[in-house]
This record gives C-alpha cells, sequence and structure tokens, in this order.
C-alpha cells in the first residue's frame, strides 16, 4: 500500500489522517495528528474465530515517556503499567467501537494507540477513536463506522462551544464533555461540568453529534483517497454466529417461564431461578446437539432472558422488582458510620450498597502524576474499589481493573466542581468508596456516599451532590426511560445514563448507548427524568446529614497556615534541617514550608498550635521595649546570655544584672535560671541588648575591691591594670613574673 495523507481544517484546529508508511503488517494502521501531537493507531483482527460468546475487543493506549522528551522514571528507566489516563482512555476507545461489530463476530480484535508524540497544546485521546475507525476501514474489517469521538469545551466568558479545545482552552471552560459515536447517533458519552443546566447540556450534545458529523466525512474523504491511489479496500470476510432456527425455537418455547423466573426483587434469588430454568432448558438437548450447538444454545438462553425483560418492560410497565419506570429503590442513608475515620458514609439504593471513607492530609500530599499530559497532580483523590463479595462470587483481589479505574474517576469528576480550594481548604482529600454489594449503579451510590463522607469530615463542599443511574428499553416500536436502573436492566437494556449533579446543575455524565433510535427528545425525557431521580435521592441524603460539620474531627489533622518572611526560611529549618525535625519530634506535627514563605502545619489535638507557636517564636524579631521572661543559657565575664525566644538570645550586661556593682555575674545568676528582661535595643545586625527588670540588690563584698580578686581558695591576688596603650608581652604580668595574654572581651553575640 501506497502512502496516503489528508490533512484537513475543522474548528480553527489542523488535523492530518496518514496511512500506507508505518505498521503494514497490521491489519489496518493509520496515524493522525492534531497540531504536533501524533498517535499511531493499529487494528489486527485475528484469523480464527473463538470459542466465546461475547465479542472479544481488547483497546491499549500505550503512553511513551520518548513523546514528551522524557525518560521514565523508576528503576528500570521504561513505561511499564498505564497510567489511570491511559486506563481512561483506552475505555474511551473501546466504547463507541464496541457496538459498531456486527452481532455474531468471534474473532479477536486488537486495537493498540501508539502515543507518538504530545505536543503539551493539543490533547491525544479524542482523536483515537477517529483513528481506530479508519484503521479498521482501511484494513477491510466489517463494522458501522466511520466514527470519531471529540470533546466540547465552552468559554466561562462568551459561553461559546468549543470543538477539541486546546489544554489553555480546557483551564478557562465550564464543561468537558467528550461524545463518541457516527455521523447519525452518540454512543458514547463522558462529561464533567460545573454545575450546568440540562439545557445548556442539551445545547453542548446536539453541538457535539454536528462535530462528530463533520469528522467522519473528514473519513470518508480520507478513504476515497485511499482508494484513488492503492485501489479499492478490499473487505474481509469473517464468519458470524448466526442463529440457528430450531434452537432459537425450542428455547424460546419457555417465554412465559422465563417471565415468571425474573419477576424477584431479590437479585440473587432471581439469578438462581433464571440459571436454574436455562439448565432445564438446555437439559431438553441431547448430548449429542449440545456439543453441535455448544455456542448457539448459551446464546439463545442469554437472547430469550433479554427479551422477556425487556418485553415485560415495554407491554406492562412493570419492572423485575415490581417498580414503575420513575420509581426509585429504597433508601438507606447513614453519615459518621465509622469511628476515628476523619468522615464516613454509608448509602444503600436496594441491593446497592456503598461505604464511603473520606481521609485529610497535608497538600504535600497530593498525588504527583506521571504522564504525557501537562498536568503535575491533583489534590481530590477518589478511589472506587469493587471487590468479588459485593456479588456474592469469589475473584482476585489486587490492583484495580479498568472498570474500578472508570468508575472512580466518574465519582471523581462528579464531586470535583463542590470541592473548596486551597485557600478555602488547605487539606489534600481522598476519598475511597467500598462497594459492599452491588446491583447497578454502584458508581451513583459512590458518588452519593462520598458527598456524605465529605460532610462528616467538616469538608465545606459548595453544594452537596446525588446521582442517578438512567436506562433505556427500546422494543417493538416502543420506548420506556427507567429510573435508578439495575444490574440486569443495565446489561440487557439500550442505554446506561448516569448523571450526577446539585441543586443548581450537572457535575457529572456517563452513557454508553446501544440504540440508534436515540432521539434529542428521548435525551431530553431522560434528563429531565433523571433531575427528578436526583433531587429525591438528595431530600433524603440531607435528611440523614444536612450540613457539613463546622470543624474537621479532633482525630483528624488540624491544619495551619503561616506566612512567614522568605529569608526566616533557612532559621526555621535549621542546619540540615535540624531546627525543623525538632519542632515535629517534639510536638508531633507534620510541617511543610513552600517557596514563598508559607508554612502549612498538621497536627492532631494541640499538636499544629504547638508547633506554630514555635515556629512564630523563631520568626519573631524582638522590639525595644518588649518584655520577656527569659532563661540564661551563657554566661560571659561581661555577662550573660538569655534566652528571649527559641534560637533568639540577648545579651544582659554585667553592669545591668544587679543594682550596684558585680565583679562576677555567677555572684547573681547562673545558667537555667529565668530572668525577667526588657529590650533595651536591637542593631542593624539584629544584636539585643537587654535590661533587667526588678533588679536584686548586689551581694555583699562584690564589687567592694577595686584591685584584689578572691581566687578559689579564698586568699587574694593583686590583679595589675592595664592602660591604654599597653599592648603584647609587656601588657601585663603575672604574681610569678611571668607574661600574661590580655583578656580578650568576645563579641556579645
Amino acid at each position: 500500500m501506497a502512502k496516503v495523507t489528508h490533512e484537513f481544517d475543522l474548528y480553527g484546529k489542523h488535523y492530518a489522517l496518514e496511512t500506507g508508511e508505518l505498521a503494514k503488517q497490521a491489519t489496518g494502521a493509520c496515524v493522525v495528528k492534531s497540531g504536533d501531537s501524533t498517535v499511531l493507531l493499529t487494528a489486527v483482527v485475528s484469523k480464527e474465530r473463538k470459542n466465546y460468546d461475547f465479542f472479544p475487543l481488547t483497546v491499549d493506549f500505550i503512553e511513551k515517556m520518548y513523546a514528551v522528551g522524557r525518560i521514565p522514571g523508576g528503576y528500570l528507566k521504561r513505561e511499564s503499567r498505564p497510567s489511570e489516563k491511559a486506563t481512561l482512555t483506552a475505555r474511551m476507545i473501546d466504547r463507541p467501537l464496541r457496538p459498531s461489530f456486527p452481532d455474531g463476530f468471534r474473532n479477536e480484535v486488537q486495537i493498540v494507540a501508539t502515543t507518538l508524540v504530545a505536543d503539551q497544546v493539543h490533547p491525544v485521546d479524542t482523536i483515537c477513536v477517529m483513528a481506530a475507525s479508519a484503521a479498521l476501514t482501511v484494513g477491510g474489517v466489517p463494522f458501522e463506522g466511520p466514527l470519531a469521538c471529540v470533546r466540547i469545551g465552552r468559554d466561562r466568558d462568551t459561553h461559546e462551544f468549543i470543538v477539541n479545545p486546546t489544554y489553555e482552552e480546557r483551564d478557562n471552560s465550564d464543561l468537558d464533555l467528550e461524545l463518541g459515536g457516527s455521523a447519525d447517533f452518540i454512543s458514547m458519552l463522558e462529561a464533567g461540568a460545573d454545575e450546568i443546566s440540562e439545557e445548556d447540556m442539551l445545547d453542548a450534545m446536539a453541538f457535539g453529534q454536528k462535530a462528530i458529523a463533520a469528522f467522519c466525512e473528514e473519513e470518508k474523504k480520507f478513504f476515497a483517497k485511499v482508494e484513488e491511489v492503492n485501489g479499492p479496500i478490499k473487505q474481509r470476510e469473517y464468519i458470524l454466529d448466526e442463529p440457528v432456527p430450531e434452537v432459537h425455537d425450542r428455547i424460546f418455547a419457555h417465554y412465559d417461564e422465563m417471565s415468571a423466573a425474573l419477576k424477584d426483587a431479590d437479585k440473587l434469588s432471581r439469578i438462581d431461578k433464571v440459571e436454574a430454568l436455562k439448565e432445564s432448558i438446555k437439559a431438553e438437548f441431547t448430548e449429542d446437539e449440545q456439543v453441535e450447538w455448544e455456542r448457539e444454545i448459551p446464546v439463545e438462553l442469554k437472547s430469550l432472558e433479554k427479551h422477556a425483560m425487556r418485553r415485560m418492560v415495554v407491554e406492562t410497565g412493570e419492572r423485575v422488582d415490581g417498580r414503575t419506570a420513575t420509581e426509585v429503590r429504597p433508601l438507606m442513608i447513614k453519615g459518621d458510620y465509622l469511628p476515628r475515620v476523619h468522615g464516613s458514609g454509608l448509602f444503600q439504593r436496594g441491593q446497592t450498597q456503598v461505604l464511603s471513607i473520606c481521609t485529610l492530609g497535608m497538600l504535600n500530599e497530593w498525588q504527583r502524576l506521571d504522564t504525557i499530559e501537562p498536568v503535575d497532580g491533583k489534590r481530590y483523590i477518589h478511589h472506587y474499589n469493587f471487590p468479588p463479595y459485593c456479588t456474592g462470587e469469589t475473584g482476585r483481589m489486587g490492583s484495580p481493573k479498568r472498570r474500578e479505574i472508570g468508575h472512580g474517576n466518574l465519582a471523581e469528576r462528579a464531586l470535583l466542581p463542590v470541592i473548596p480550594s486551597e485557600e478555602e481548604f488547605p487539606y489534600t482529600i481522598r476519598v475511597v468508596s467500598e462497594v459492599m454489594e452491588s446491583n447497578g449503579s454502584s458508581s451513583m451510590a459512590s458518588t452519593c456516599g462520598s458527598t456524605l463522607a465529605l460532610m462528616d469530615a467538616g469538608v465545606p463542599i459548595k453544594r452537596p451532590v446525588s446521582g442517578v443511574a438512567m436506562g433505556l428499553i427500546q422494543e417493538e416500536g416502543k420506548t420506556v426511560v427507567l429510573t435508578d436502573i439495575q444490574g440486569l436492566e443495565d446489561f440487557l437494556g439500550d442505554m446506561d445514563f448516569k448523571v450526577t449533579g446539585t441543586t443548581k446543575g450537572i457535575t457529572a455524565m456517563q452513557m454508553d448507548n446501544k440504540a440508534t433510535g436515540l432521539t434529542p427528545e428521548i435525551l431530553r425525557s431522560a434528563l429531565m427524568q433523571a433531575h427528578e431521580g436526583r433531587m429525591f435521592i438528595l431530600d433524603a441524603m440531607l435528611k440523614a446529614v444536612p450540613a457539613p460539620r463546622p470543624h474537621a474531627k479532633e482525630t483528624a489533622p488540624q491544619i495551619i497556615s503561616l506566612q512567614i518572611p522568605t529569608d526566616k526560611i533557612r532559621d526555621v529549618i535549621g542546619s540540615g534541617g535540624k531546627v525543623i525535625r525538632g519542632i515535629q519530634e517534639d510536638t508531633g506535627a507534620t510541617i511543610d514550608i513552600q517557596e514563598d514563605g508559607t508554612v502549612f502545619i498538621a497536627g492532631v489535638g494541640g499538636a499544629g498550635e504547638a508547633a506554630a507557636e514555635r515556629i512564630k517564636a523563631i520568626v519573631k524579631v524582638p522590639e525595644v521595649g518588649e518584655e520577656y521572661t527569659g532563661r540564661v543559657v551563657g554566661i560571659q565575664p561581661f555577662g550573660a546570655f538569655v534566652e528571649l525566644l527559641p534560637g533568639k538570645d540577648g545579651l544582659l550586661h554585667i553592669s545591668r544584672v544587679a543594682k550596684g556593682r558585680v565583679d562576677k555575674v555567677e555572684d547573681v545568676l547562673n545558667i537555667g535560671d529565668e530572668v525577667k528582661v526588657k529590650v533595651l535595643d536591637v542593631d542593624e545586625k539584629g544584636k539585643i541588648s537587654l535590661d533587667r527588670i526588678d533588679k536584686p540588690e548586689a551581694p555583699a563584698g562584690s564589687g567592694n575591691h577595686s584591685g584584689q580578686r578572691h581566687e578559689g581558695n579564698g586568699e587574694r591576688r593583686t590583679r595589675t591594670r592595664r592602660h591604654p596603650g599597653d599592648k603584647g608581652e609587656g601588657a601585663s604580668k603575672s604574681e610569678n613574673g611571668e607574661h600574661r595574654q590580655p583578656r580578650r572581651h568576645h563579641d556579645a553575640q
């Protein structure tokens, strides 16, 4: 295949699609560019058909650090496990592609996106869907394309929509909406928003659909160029799993039995009934038939369950658990659920139960991100855990799976708009949502439980957030929108549409859609119905936890912020960190000093206040006239050094230690004595002169012998006075005639 390039401009950005030069042994390959950002997308389809009852699609997004001119960190100095952003991007590519393949496609498909250049201006994620679609098309793989994905932002000042905004444009946007699909319908949606209205969100979605259509049109122009240069694209043929009429008829003869088995509000009980029925139906086939139709029988059994559930909803308006289409499952809400932790909340809706725990930490505990994006890290972190026991199963425990990362990211985006700024609340915040039971929409339960945990921790969130998952059933020309879907309705329905928000507006959304007939009217109905559902849930939450705590709990660190002069930072840190370590060890507090002189102190109980007082004392400069009660820390012949503040000493001259003349400071003061002093002078070098308050009388006998000084044995010796100008050897002699060096009066400091 000869190299073909198609360059085009859309919505103020420049793009390029290219094939025929790189990775030519793949089934299909395409390079996509946005600005200088460049990604290689490859698609490989296995030659053998797999014996699965599902479509085996794998998508990998590979972040290469050379794309941003960096060497990976760590001992090995090479890329290892994917970052959270890489996992989310792989999910973004997967979700519009998966429903576009024909039913019964069982060949393994692997899509690999490799970042070659990330120019730190144009994001590389959304353009990958267009490139994956192009790679599959030029490879002749059958699917419903072309497909594309766009990001829609909205300028905070002008409220104009922006297609695929740059990182700088995203910083000034109150909307981050990612849409994926074809020219005719949206199959994937992911959004974070700063509390925008349902009407504005619908406008953004309509605008995004037009943008997707424009990119799909450019793909068609690219394919036309490929065929012009290389001839018609050869369509590959793959054997699909086709329904066997005999198997279908024999299994669907049990439709009424399946409908009866599905009518059970208890998830595990319903699963047992359905599985028992499937086993009894399967037993009606002979062993030879089961071997011959080993793929067809499970597929038709699943189809029977799906058809029975969907017809029940559209024909009777009743769901498997007996609810109406707009009814929310029973709620149980508890705040302050766990002792000792900084904040916690338990949220249960039906058989979905999530316990969220909030932990507060210092700002220097923020999460540092090592990705190809121009983002250093984040101070609000949300983690979501989905252990196997929450569905009554056994399984591997360990690192989070893609689903857990995606659900945690959705809950994080839902709450991020209401998290206070660093100035308002100088903490790093981590919330962990532990799914205890799951029967659908656990990510929305995580959002609600996390709101409770944040409020219990005393985080002054702007407004509480609630969320609900919506579903859609389109069957026999009828459409029903479902509120608060459970697991079966998610798995067998046409749409999973999650919406979170406050009383003011939407904060996050996520949608996976399999229905091609999703009209703007249906989307509007779903959004409005979601608003009613999440407001109902929010009212119940506020009855349990009306408002955030006015203060953090005693078990949480109390963070105090100070501002010190930058030239005093070294005094607080000390030589080799000796001073700051000493403060932390003595008080138990944690101290973080910024380059601008901002000091953050965290401590439980009174530890923070104690450390703050120590730091204030270090940086404080005593002023003339101030009085202190200090401790004598040193004695020299000319006076005593008194510690006024930690690290701050002043000189109390010998002439000011008592009333009258004193020969020796030790006659009046000793090391360790406390003495009240007043600051007389602070010179330009910071040296402090002191005067003693309430001076005592000089001891009797002290200062009465001008020419004699007592020796330690009680005898007296004559002191030879030095005259001005006396220096060197003739300056002074001892009693035995030997020369004595003159006494040196040491500097006061």
